[in-house]
């Protein structure tokens, strides 16, 4: 198992005595509000909701914040919640990140709060589930809100805690989630200085900490490519240009890239074809078939080249049979990278609160995450946390977005009480220089 080796600067031994006392205060309270965490969770849980439509769970949090009285900001990339807490001593900004929405996945788990919820998703009726455990996400920033507002008097700056809506994208048609908030100028209007984010997972044990300096997060990019060819009767292709077999082509095309183009040595790339589209009839072949997919790096200067090598691959083999191609590549989500000087300056903080042995130096992973949004504006830092119960086996753990995922509560107590630690350790150090 890798650990992170990092370095703890130490202060005076008065100021290590009260930052200790600061400490032993986070862990009492985060265990005095642990119940009602859950309970929170719990609540959300059965109440979810889709990307930028998170109303209810904005109504509950905008409360939540303004019982603490913390300064509330609504409507923020239209459903997000920005919540200010302003410490009585001088010091930096620091942001705390948790998304709100959850997933058209009929809930399968057997539990007294599931989701019953259905709700309108590009037309159609569909189930609503936090398939992706943002409602812990949500109901963690609640609590770490609670115990810290609770320490106003001994936080050296500020803390902002951004609830953002749309994390799984925006609806067509629609602008969200953490790049509208950056838009809005959420980070800059408070001076930011630096961002953190947590991430559950299904497949990680409680306790653990999951995190690596650097891509942590593959970028992800929607292609669409448009064969077109002549239709022609099924029993006579000669008669026409076969856009279906030319799109097959295209598709093994594509892997070709990944495994005989560029160096994957370097950073893994997947390129994945999800949707095909043509035709109407079995004995037709269409005039035209239509390929729809997602490319994953964790490399800026390989995710250029790969996009590149898409167009002259599906453009040239379309030529070779007499049809046409057409590429269109648009970036959706950056890559999410963990500024290293902050990543190493956290090391301490995560290791004092999850325990050395539990901070776990992970691999990169091919999801993509818009917290890189936040995370290209000011230094950033997200990780994962264990929601999986003790002992079992990762391969036998519902992945994200399915209708069994699952997540052990007993996690969600740690969740609390890395925010407040990371918060207040950073404010107290200051901002990177």
């Amino acid at each position: 198992m890798k650990k992170l080796l990092l370095t703890l600067a130490l202060g005076s031994p008065f100021a290590l005595l009260a930052q200790t006392n600061l400490y032993a205060l986070i862990d009492k309270q985060a265990d005095a509000i642990e119940q009602q965490v859950i309970t929170w969770r719990r609540d959300i849980h059965q109440n979810p909701e889709l990307s930028n439509r998170e109303f209810k769970t904005a109504e509950k949090v905008a409360a939540h914040l303004k019982s603490l009285g913390i300064a509330v900001e609504t409507k923020v990339a239209l459903t997000g919640v920005v919540g200010i807490l302003k410490g009585d001593k001088p010091g930096p900004v620091v942001a705390l990140r948790a998304d709100m929405d959850a997933l058209p996945v009929v809930e399968r788990v057997n539990l007294p709060f599931a989701s019953k919820v259905k709700s309108d998703y590009r037309g159609e009726q569909v189930g609503v589930m936090h398939a992706c455990g943002h409602d812990t996400h949500v109901a963690m920033l609640m609590g770490a809100a609670s115990v810290l507002a609770g320490m106003k008097k001994d936080l050296p700056g500020t803390v902002i805690f951004l609830f953002q809506p749309a994390e799984e994208g925006a609806p067509p048609g629609e602008k969200g989630g953490a790049k509208l908030m950056v838009e809005e100028g959420v980070l800059k209007r408070h001076g930011v200085s630096a961002v953190f984010g947590i991430h559950i997972g299904s497949a990680n044990e409680v306790g653990t900490v999951r995190l690596k300096a650097g891509s942590l997060q593959a970028s992800a990019d929607r292609f669409v490519i448009k064969v077109k060819g002549k239709q022609t009767h099924g029993s006579m292709p000669w008669g026409g240009i076969d856009p279906v077999t030319v799109s097959a082509q295209i598709i093994l095309g594509l892997q070709n890239i990944v495994s005989r183009q560029v160096d994957i040595s370097e950073a893994p790339v997947v390129i994945s074809v999800g949707k095909i589209s043509g035709g109407v009839r079995n004995n037709i072949i269409p005039e035209e078939v239509e390929l729809e997919g997602t490319i994953r790096c964790l490399d800026p200067k390989m995710q250029d080249e790969v996009h590149a090598r898409m167009k002259t691959t599906a453009v040239n083999i379309a030529e070779s049979a007499g049809a046409t191609a057409e590429v269109e590549v648009v970036k959706h989500v950056p890559i999410t990278a963990n500024n290293p000087a902050l990543t190493q300056r956290m090391g301490p903080t995560l290791k004092r609160v999850a325990g050395e042995d539990n901070v776990i130096v992970t691999k990169p992973i091919m999801g993509a995450e818009d917290f890189s949004f936040f995370a290209n504006e000011v230094p950033g830092v997200f990780m994962f946390l264990g929601g999986m119960k003790k002992g079992q086996d990762p391969k036998t753990a519902p992945p994200h977005h399915t209708p069994d995922f699952y997540i052990d509560e007993s996690g969600l107590k740690l969740g609390v009480r890395l925010h407040c630690n990371m918060a207040l350790d950073y404010l107290r150090e200051g901002a990177l220089k």
